[in-house]
């Protein structure tokens, strides 16, 4: 992976590697992409895209047009990238073009909704394909899915406070979960069709409506579908390290969101060539359902595919969302204590406790599909405010120089789909989604007073220092005063110098 990413350190030798190895890059990136993009999301979003849709041909369609709403906002996110190229996604590219409060918002969003919502969903599937065959006639206890949930959280933040190694590795291998539990429901799909079941699939069967959707249950299957695909963007939070962007980002875009596109409509196709509508939209864990129907005794493997795939996923969410808390604290958007990190491990503790707290007290108020309604819609929401801001950059700034440049079209496109979409969903899920914006908008007060203010009383200035102090000394953490990125040559620095308190 040496040859993917760059830092100061041996830049020569990346740049010779570069030069003959663009296309074997590209494709490591598209690796990359189409990996964090393939997640626990197919596992859990096909029964509410279903369920909103109304029919299995419509919810197929929502399936096939999600994958090219993706595309199209991958590809101004790629001009993003090359035009500001600055590690961290949204939150940087919102800050640089709108200033510090619409920044702060989309972090103070992503801190308090998406992370910990997302996290909230993924570990309620795990816990829920964990406990299905040990419930197999019923829906799993509330109490035991959220206590398994807290207790598969807790043991991965253990694991990130820890040490970086670890939960890389931990990533590494459970990835294979996803991909073993995909590539079984596909092939199985497959052969069930090769043998003739595939009458569910059929236009005048597929098309068949018991109700007719309205077009905010059309909205909100979107929605639903937007979970599975969220990860397109991931490139854009480490521009600065990804070589050669201007050449990369858009091949891995062009292979991987097409790629994806299609191994998702091929699960869904699979699920329906075994299952109906109705024991779909029953079933607590589809993929074990369906297991149950075609595996016979080989059946257990789905659950527990599907259990590492959403371990896996818990963990990767847990490294970026501590990641960005990490970001937003050295930017001064944050406290500075989640800016810390532990004087040994070198492990972002205070930042991955944030997180954890989050998501415990998200996992004990939400039901698993409205929490993907949820954070769905602030997720769309922010890429919307991101790629207008990608329109009054062209404006503001028509000559800067952009290596990628799309087509007017695309960014005009996807706002307009973007509106139709949130509108809609707004009017279907006032409730879901209203809570969504206000919480957002608590931050306006919050910037003013924690950020904008700098000349705060002495008293509130106290308060925070002994704070941080007390949290320093609980966490064992500390404010690194070299970052290992910037160092030219790491082999010349043995050690680094800390701030410790007394």
């Amino acid at each position: 992976m040496s040859c993917i990413c760059r830092t100061t350190a041996g830049q020569g030798l990346y740049t010779s590697l570069i030069n003959r190895n663009l296309l074997a890059i590209a494709f490591f990136l598209f690796i990359s992409l189409s990996g964090n993009i393939i997640g626990s999301g197919i596992f859990i979003s096909p029964k509410g895209v279903l369920e909103h849709s109304g029919s299995v041909g419509l919810a197929l369609v929502v399936w096939l047009l999600g994958g090219c709403i993706a595309a199209l906002g991958s590809l101004c996110y790629a001009e993003l990238g090359v035009t500001i190229p600055k590690s961290g996604g949204d939150y940087s590219y919102v800050t640089e073009i709108f200033g510090g409060l619409m920044g702060f918002l989309l972090l103070w969003s992503a801190v308090l909704i998406m992370y910990p919502t997302t996290l909230a969903v993924i570990a309620l599937t795990f816990s829920s394909y964990v406990l299905q065959p040990v419930f197999p006639n019923c829906v799993p206890p509330y109490m035991a899915t959220r206590m398994l949930s807290a207790t598969c959280l807790l043991l991965l933040t253990w694991v990130n406070c820890s040490s970086v190694r670890m939960a890389t590795r931990i990533q590494d291998v459970f990835t294979v979960g996803k991909l073993m539990a995909l590539g079984l429901i596909i092939v199985v799909g497959l052969v069930q069709i090769f043998n003739g079941n595939y009458e569910a699939l059929t236009p005048q069967v597929a098309f068949s409506l018991d109700r007719t959707p309205s077009v905010g249950q059309i909205a909100l299957a979107f929605l639903q579908a937007s979970f599975a695909f969220s990860g397109w963007n991931f490139l854009n939070y480490v521009t600065e390290e990804v070589v050669e962007p201007r050449r990369n980002l858009p091949r891995a875009i062009y292979i991987s969101i097409p790629l994806v596109t299609f191994v998702y409509t091929l699960t869904n196709i699979a699920y329906f060539s075994s299952m109906s509508p109705d024991e779909l939209l029953s079933s607590n864990a589809v993929a074990v359902t369906f297991g149950e129907k075609l595996l016979g005794m080989f059946s257990i493997i789905m659950p527990i595919s599907v259990a590492l795939s959403t371990f896996g996923g818990i963990n990767g969410y847990l490294f970026t969302s501590s990641r960005l808390c990490f970001s937003g604290a050295r930017e001064g958007h944050l406290p500075s204590l989640l800016a810390m990190i532990h004087y040994k491990k070198c492990t972002p503790i205070p930042a991955l406790l944030v997180c954890c707290i989050a998501t415990i007290v998200i996992l004990c108020i939400g039901e698993t599909h409205n929490l993907i309604n949820y954070v769905s819609f602030i997720n769309y929401l922010s890429y919307g405010v991101t790629i207008a801001g990608l329109l009054f950059y062209r404006w503001k700034k028509p000559n800067l120089y952009r290596p990628i440049k799309v087509n007017l079209l695309v960014p005009v496109c996807y706002l307009m789909f973007w509106a139709l979409l949130l509108g809609f969903s707004l009017y279907s899920e006032p409730v879901v989604c209203g809570v969504g914006l206000v919480i957002m908008l608590t931050g306006v007060p919050v910037y003013f007073l924690g950020v904008h203010w700098k000349e705060k009383p002495k008293c509130i200035s106290t308060f925070i220092e002994r704070a941080t102090y007390v949290g320093q000394r609980l966490c064992f953490v500390v404010f690194p005063q070299i970052d290992p990125i910037e160092i030219a040559n790491p082999s010349e620095h043995l050690f680094l110098v800390w701030e410790l308190p007394v």
